[in-house]
């Protein structure tokens, strides 16, 4: 099984172990990469609005001549788009850049506070009217999930989250296991900076793989998807070989030990970041539970 492989969600829809993530690819580079992606044999396709390139995505996707049902594609609703009917709104906005009638996947993209409950409600009446196959989240802690249990008819098939060497996230993926959630990592590779570690480039010269193709093995084989980005035709084909060997339980544990908490992004639980992201939201008016 190769770059083909995929996982049953919970709600028995099949999803590629492989995604190409188009974040800050913008315009020609979009379309470039997602053609070429494609190309290469990946069939998951991640996007959201915030990238601004979902026009660029669909174009890729139209003039690859592999018929829609045999690809896999996310997007993901905006912090300044949540709530009910702003919510559903954004989807029909995406849908039309898309070029497509239906997704694959939507997520919410961050769990904006006293916004991120309505917003799941909104994702839930697509998912009963068909027009999303699966529906998840992004960036969701436990307490996140756990709110939407409280209120949902649909649980989250899948949590996307920042995970890599540096951040294994081992609590909240016990958690998703625990509750059927599928997680999937984004920038897996820590926008390259765990690459040069000297634990990762002495298993890869073992193996004779890149750092690169090492740390996407070890999300594999502890059955976290992965989305991976590039506007590198080479380094698109390279991350997709690596599905050829594996890695030892000790070189795993060896990796596992690079944990050290480091995020590139914002802690979901991060009030700054709402604030600027979301007009009118106001941190001093928010009291966490």
């Amino acid at each position: 099984m190769g770059i083909e492989k995929t996982v049953v969600l919970s709600n028995g829809v099949k999803m590629p172990y492989l995604g190409f993530g188009a974040f800050k690819l913008k315009g020609e580079d979009a379309y470039s990469a997602v053609k070429v992606a494609i190309e290469t044999g990946y069939r998951g396709i991640d996007t959201a609005s915030y990238y601004e390139n979902e026009e660029a995505v669909g174009r890729a996707i139209k003039d690859s001549g592999i018929p829609r049902e045999e690809l896999f594609i996310t997007s993901k609703v905006w912090n300044d788009e949540q709530g009910y009917n702003a919510t559903l709104a954004a989807f029909e906005r995406s849908l039309e850049r898309l070029g497509t009638d239906y997704l694959d996947l939507y997520l919410i993209h961050w769990p904006v506070p006293h916004l991120f409950l309505e917003t799941w409600q909104a994702l839930e009446k697509l998912y009963h009217e068909g027009k999303v196959c699966a529906i998840g989240v992004s960036n969701f802690e436990t307490h996140h999930l756990e709110a939407i249990s409280r209120i949902s008819t649909v649980k989250p098939v899948l949590n996307q989250i920042e995970l890599h060497p540096e951040l294994i996230q081992g609590e909240l993926r016990d958690y998703c296991r625990s509750k059927g959630i599928q997680v999937q990592a984004w920038s897996p590779l820590k926008r390259g900076q765990v690459l040069k570690n000297p634990v990762i480039q002495a298993v890869s010269e073992r193996y004779g793989k890149t750092p690169a193709q090492i740390v996407l093995r070890w999300c594999l084989q502890h059955q976290i998807l992965l989305n991976v980005k590039s506007s590198h035709s080479e380094r698109i084909k390279e991350n997709a070989a690596i599905f050829d060997f594996n890695l030892t339980d000790e070189e795993m544990v060896s990796i596992d030990s690079l944990h050290s908490d480091s995020r590139i992004a914002h802690h979901p639980d991060n009030l700054d970041f709402y604030e600027r992201t979301v007009p009118g939201f106001k941190k001093s008016e928010y009291t966490s539970s």
